[in-house]
């Protein structure tokens, strides 16, 4: 599909896309609201070392931080993930300047960048390099990520800070515990019904239940 033809009723599929090494999605469910840009390697992902241009141009004098994406992420449009740790700019060196002659002494990682299964990316959020997105957790539209994201909790603003949890504390608790997105994908789509809703007594009743049967079938 040319760029032009692209419409926001449209996603672009991670796992079909994705070249870079340095980049790891689970799963085959995450996608980005790719209608406004060049795509996600193109436009969301910046500084990481990877892509076919840097990768024919040099190698890296340092160990390079990954992106993890987890499986069910939802990426808005014209996100940024920011890479590259300290873009070789020191603060605590009198000059911020990345003199070649020192590069490699220039360069401080920050570690790898993870969003978790569920998470939700919201259109236009920058999320600076380092951080961890929890399961199932909310970033409003446009806000500045510098620190983790808890699980299950919606932060927004320039830094994002806490704005609520999703659910309360004991839900999260089981929710995370069920380790819903590592189920087989026979098991996710038969129980959508109750992921796609708010009871969490039903979600493990009915995780409960498919296990069982399972388990006879395989007897």
């Amino acid at each position: 599909m040319q760029a032009s033809d692209k419409h926001w009723s449209q996603v672009e599929m991670l796992h079909q896309t994705v070249t870079n090494p340095n980049i790891h999605i689970k799963g085959s469910h995450s996608y980005y609201s790719h209608a406004w840009d060049d795509g996600f390697e193109a436009s969301v992902v910046r500084y990481l070392y990877g892509d076919a241009y840097s990768r024919a141009a040099w190698r890296p004098q340092w160990e390079i931080d990954q992106l993890h994406i987890g499986d069910y992420v939802c990426i808005g449009a014209e996100a940024v993930i920011l890479m590259g740790g300290n873009h070789t700019h020191r603060a605590d060196w009198f000059s911020l300047y990345p003199f070649v002659d020192f590069l490699a002494e220039s360069y401080q990682g920050k570690g790898d960048t993870v969003i978790a299964d569920g998470a939700w990316i919201g259109m236009r959020a920058m999320l600076m390099p380092g951080v961890t997105i929890g399961e199932g957790a909310i970033v409003a539209a446009g806000s500045v990520v510098t620190r983790d994201v808890e699980p299950y909790s919606v932060v927004g603003g320039s830094p994002a800070s806490l704005i609520r949890h999703r659910f309360a504390p004991d839900v999260i608790a089981r929710l995370l515990a069920l380790r819903l997105y590592d189920w087989p994908e026979a098991k996710f789509q038969a129980l959508k019904r109750e992921i796609c809703a708010a009871d969490i007594a039903a979600l493990e009743a009915a995780s409960r239940a498919f296990d069982q049967t399972t388990q006879e079938g395989q007897a």
